[in-house]
């Protein structure tokens, strides 16, 4: 670096992206493409953005549809540090729903019901313990069951993994999907 480049406070032109000497590339539309515009994810954001729109309103569906067949909501988007649990329900006889929902335009590779493979599963068990270990810390002094100790503690309710696979726009419930035994 030469000393009028240090004293001005300028780095020297190899490492400064600002200082361009071509003129600023073209989008495909032909238009000249912005300073902000010229960083190489900008396409990679916005399909993310679209595929995290399009799984909120497949979400959506399966909980309209999980509401018409008397689950109530319970939680969802649960994150933890090692999965997420889409939606958690809970039915009629009380059993607390964990339910994973995929969405697939084709068959490829499976379809969305096959994409709820084992790593997938394993991660969707691990956000349920999570939850339910959360959940139980949460348990109050009012809550019900005590243990034997004499500190509150709360039953660990019945619970079972589903699937709601979208394939080509059709929804499919698969009950009792997975097994956390199993995973």
């Amino acid at each position: 670096m030469t000393r009028n480049a240090h004293a001005k406070g300028r780095r020297p032109t190899l490492c400064h992206a600002g200082e361009r000497t071509e003129p600023p590339a073209k989008t495909p539309t032909g238009r000249a493409r912005k300073r902000d515009d010229a960083d190489n994810f900008s396409g990679h954001r916005e399909s993310n953005a679209e595929s995290r729109a399009a799984g909120a309103r497949f979400e959506a569906h399966a909980l309209d549809f999980l509401r018409r067949q008397r689950l109530t909501l319970v939680a969802r988007n649960v994150h933890c540090r090692r999965g997420e649990l889409d939606l958690v329900m809970r039915d009629r006889d009380g059993t607390l729903v964990f339910v994973e929902v995929r969405a697939r335009t084709g068959q490829g590779y499976g379809g969305a019901a096959a994409s709820v493979g084992w790593r997938k599963q394993q991660r969707v068990v691990s956000a349920a313990r999570y939850f339910l270990a959360v959940r139980a810390a949460g348990a109050g002094e009012n809550d019900g069951a005590r243990d034997e100790a004499g500190g509150a503690a709360r039953a660990m309710p019945a619970c079972r993994f589903d699937v709601i696979a979208f394939e080509r726009g059709r929804l499919t419930w698969i009950r009792d999907a997975f097994r956390a035994d199993h995973s």
